[in-house]
């Protein structure tokens, strides 16, 4: 009866990680009850301070013996394999859109094709876990995962705020004062023509409702920007220049009025 006292005094110990911490850091399951030197590891491990006078050894016997101790680690038991953690550019389109992404891997000396699926809105930063595609498990343990970090690439028009697109459209002196219709790009549907109402000025942003980024978990998009840029010529020839002076004298503004 007291050996199996003892037994359970133990299993209680080395199953709760507090006590056993303790154990390991101060040879007593209940902390640092008394002053004195660390027990070094590796040395003899009685529990013979804070309550529990008995000999772990004693009770489970040493590795390889009748009285083995079940929580020391078999060279058989099985163990999971290490994940594998890759980083991959993705094309600025296929990230908003969702799709299909295909690399290769290293495997067992051989690269091996893999297909990565790509889920709509995915931003930079963002891991896709493949199960099972991991370093192989040792002695029938499970493989590892392959872990992907995704990076998305810039793209030469457009960028991203959230689920909105922005893109900027430059337009003449002319266009922004008087109004007009300009065709503007969008990321899947190609062209579309954009109203430029009179007297916008540099920096407006007109709204395309719904031409934004995928919301994989609700389906509906965000929108897309049309971000307007007022682009003079090059040189101004002395009539046009003339012009300028006239229509300064004609519609007087100080866009700094009020400001400071």
């Amino acid at each position: 009866a007291e050996k199996f006292k003892q037994v359970q005094q133990a299993y209680d110990v080395l199953s709760d990680d507090k006590k056993r911490s303790n154990y390991d850091l101060y040879g007593s399951a209940e902390g640092p009850v008394q002053t004195g030197p660390r027990r070094p590891t590796g040395g003899p491990s009685p529990f013979e301070r804070g309550g529990f006078p008995f000999d772990l050894e004693g009770i489970f016997g040493t590795a390889g013996g009748p009285g083995r101790n079940p929580f020391a680690r078999d060279s058989n038991y099985p163990s999971d394999g290490p994940d594998v953690d890759i980083e991959v550019e993705i094309p600025f389109q296929t990230a908003v859109e969702g799709g299909d992404y295909d690399l290769f891997l290293q495997r067992n000396g051989r690269d091996e094709p893999i297909t990565v699926k790509i889920p709509p809105g995915i931003d930079t930063g963002k891991i896709i876990r493949l199960n099972g595609l991991g370093q192989p498990g040792v002695n029938g343990g499970r493989p590892g995962n392959l872990m992907v970090r995704v990076v998305v690439a810039k793209h030469p028009w457009f960028r991203r705020e959230g689920r909105d697109l922005l893109v900027d459209v430059p337009v003449t002196v002319t266009e922004a004062a008087l109004g007009a219709k300009v065709d503007v790009p969008t990321l899947s549907e190609g062209m579309v023509r954009v109203t430029i109402p009179p007297g916008t000025s540099s920096g407006a942003k007109l709204r395309l409702k719904g031409k934004g980024v995928l919301f994989q978990a609700t389906k509906q998009r965000g929108d897309m920007y049309v971000v307007i840029r007022i682009v003079l010529p090059p040189a101004l020839s002395e009539k046009a220049q003339e012009s300028l002076r006239k229509f300064a004298e004609e519609a007087p503004f100080d866009p700094r009025g009020g400001l400071w």
